[in-house]
């Protein structure tokens, strides 16, 4: 009768485990010498990096920029004086100027509305 020492193990076998069950590694993936290339420590790391605040700061900055430009191709190309009268004001300026300031009122007064209502939904949420 054999025992466990006698046996030969298999080509490729992995000691202490039975002769039937296959060698995979752990996860089901190859060994990195099986697929023939070699991992690192870094791209471990490149492929375990995801998103981060700054590559979403980096691509907020990007579409800025390229609102900015934009922005800056419309007042040039709107350079006309137009005349402004407001209450007792009464001015002289570019187009493009006159609208973006109109844009930036209208943003301002939409956060005014937007803050206090936000005020309202704490208060509420606060209440005892």
């Amino acid at each position: 009768m054999a025992t466990s020492d006698d046996r030969t193990p298999e080509p490729g076998a992995v000691p202490g485990t039975p002769a039937g069950r296959p060698t995979e590694p752990i996860g089901g993936k190859p060994a990195p010498a099986a697929t023939g290339r070699k991992t690192t420590d870094r791209t471990r790391r490149r492929k375990e990096v995801g998103k981060s605040r700054v590559g979403n700061t980096w691509i907020a900055l990007i579409v800025a920029a390229i609102l900015g430009i934009v922005l800056l191709i419309f007042i040039i190309q709107n350079s006309q004086d137009a005349d402004v009268e407001m209450l007792f004001w009464s001015f002289s300026l570019p187009l493009g100027v006159t609208i973006l300031l109109s844009v930036i009122a209208g943003a301002l007064v939409m956060a005014l509305v937007g803050g206090v209502r936000i005020v309202q939904l704490r208060r509420a949420v606060h209440k005892p």
